[in-house]
């Protein structure tokens, strides 16, 4: 009989061919394993439909500057992404305060003054930051637009930090940090929790970005308590001398040798920080065009923010949105310098603890802007659940702000690392041993608290209480004073000898 033709089929990424019964056979795989015989018949409509499931077809694979560019969509215009910008939100109404602002900045005015002014002008900026990068998700997608959003959030904490940075406020910066990362660890979180999950017994959180957060957040809190270790194990108090007693640790040569681990680290935690975002965007597998958020086993909630990116048009033209969202971040950069500068009246006038200020103070305030957003459109919530039609409970659990501690710190900490290594600042990853337990701590609670992807209101009432036993303890905290004298410019010795001339005159 003669031999059948064989059948070859096109896909997007493989070719199948079809071979005629009589030449059945196995086909062995590389590994040794055997396969399945294929058939030899021709594919019917159904049986080809039924391949096309498990390949990506092209109509769904859309290129990124296709995509972007909203290739073959309704193109936004400018007057139209303009008056949506203007109508986004009624905070819009406080940016006529910048100019008044600025003024009382440079006229000198009371720091009270400045710091109301500065403060209800950076209100609305936090407000277009969260609206630009939720525009920018549908020409980016969703896990591109979150890293917009999240970095965009984490804009006033960074800013704060290098105006530190380069003042040369090494202690208050690295209290800050810290601060900032147990702000958005257990405050932010734990009350989205309790106001998410009161009319709900549990929340959902996206159980494969929950895994990631979990090394991520990890590895971070363990860069830093790696030289608090190395620094605790060399440091054996006292050595006997001719001249007294000195600390063997405490001097430029150590600082070197710890300057030089911290560039390492930083640049570790960088290229950490860039593979996850890598995986985010591209995870591996024949389906790695589709986003995690449409995985199989992803919440339902997640699924439907992923389509509704992808079905629904934005409000605003993309290139308004970058131009907008650039001139608030330049905005944002000099009033949160001078937000900064009235606030140390505070410090001065309170006679608050060092470590206080930068570990509470400074992140509350850096955050209060972003909070009394979050607290208006919760009181525009109760106000339409008691008074209008209630809205019905979400299902979706707000952890967005565990994600803004870890960029910031694998991202924004070994950045500060570099930039002071860049202009001559001496920044070190060598932080205050209680600063570092207790971010050991709020790493270890949310861990725990997410570890099933689940949350409710219970949960974020330990979180808080937490941060609120942190405050209170660092109230009565004064700082570990081998690490305060690392951490300031200038040799290490003129330091230890301002500190002694110092004492001795009082």
């Amino acid at each position: 009989m003669a031999a059948q033709p064989e059948a070859t089929f096109s896909t997007r990424q493989r070719t199948v061919i079809v071979r005629p019964r009589d030449e059945e056979e196995a086909i062995q795989s590389s590994n040794g394993q055997h396969l399945h015989a294929v058939n030899m018949k021709s594919p019917t409509k159904s049986e080809n439909s039924h391949m096309s499931m498990h390949l990506p077809d092209k109509k769904e694979l859309v290129h990124l500057w296709d995509r972007f560019t909203r290739k073959g969509k309704r193109k936004i215009g400018v007057v139209e992404s303009l008056r949506a910008i203007f109508y986004s939100s009624w905070l819009n109404i406080f940016l006529l305060l910048i100019i008044p602002a600025w003024v009382s900045r440079f006229r000198h005015f009371s720091p009270t003054v400045t710091f109301t002014l500065t403060f209800l002008t950076i209100i609305p900026l936090e407000r277009l930051f969260d609206y630009g990068g939720e525009q920018l998700a549908h020409y980016l997608g969703i896990e591109l637009g979150d890293l917009i959003i999240i970095t965009l959030n984490n804009t006033v904490e960074a800013t704060l930090a290098i105006i530190l940075l380069k003042k040369c406020e090494l202690v208050i910066l690295k209290s800050t940090i810290v601060g900032v990362v147990i702000l958005h660890l257990l405050l932010v979180p734990g009350t989205a929790f309790v106001t998410g999950g009161a009319r709900i017994i549990e929340q959902d959180l996206h159980p494969h970005l929950t895994e990631l957060n979990h090394s991520l957040l990890t590895l971070g809190v363990l860069s830093l308590m790696v030289p608090a270790a190395f620094f605790a194990a060399i440091d054996g108090g006292f050595v006997p001398t001719t001249s007294g007693a000195v600390n063997p640790v405490v001097n430029d040569e150590i600082r070197g040798m710890f300057l030089k681990m911290s560039r390492g680290v930083a640049i570790l935690l960088l290229c950490v920080y860039i593979c996850s975002r890598i995986y985010l965007h591209n995870p591996p597998g024949d389906d790695n065009a589709l986003s995690l958020h449409l995985a199989a086993d992803a919440p339902e909630a997640f699924k439907h923010e992923a389509t509704h990116l992808q079905e629904t048009d934005p409000e605003v033209n993309q290139w308004v949105c970058l131009v907008m969202l650039a001139t608030c971040i330049a905005l944002m950069a000099a009033t949160a310098e001078f937000m900064v500068e009235s606030i140390e009246f505070v410090r001065e006038s309170g006679h608050i603890q060092v470590e206080w200020f930068g570990l509470i103070l400074l992140p509350m305030v850096s955050f209060a802007a972003d909070g009394t957003v979050a607290s208006a459109f919760f009181v525009q919530y109760l106000f339409r659940h008691f008074f209008r039609e209630p809205t019905p409970p979400t299902t979706l659990a707000k952890g967005r702000a565990i994600d803004l501690s870890i960029q910031f710190t694998l991202f924004w900490m070994p950045f500060f690392v570099l930039l002071g290594w860049w202009i001559g600042k001496p920044m070190t990853l060598l932080f205050d041993l209680f600063e570092v337990c207790v971010l050991i701590g709020a790493c270890f609670i949310v861990n725990y608290v997410t570890a099933d992807s689940k949350t409710n209101w219970a949960e974020g009432v330990a979180m808080v209480s937490f941060y609120i036993m942190i405050a209170l303890c660092s109230w009565f905290y004064t700082g570990q004073t081998e690490v305060n004298f690392m951490s300031q410019c200038g040799t290490v010795a003129a330091a230890i000898a301002k500190a002694a001339t110092g004492s001795s005159e009082a």
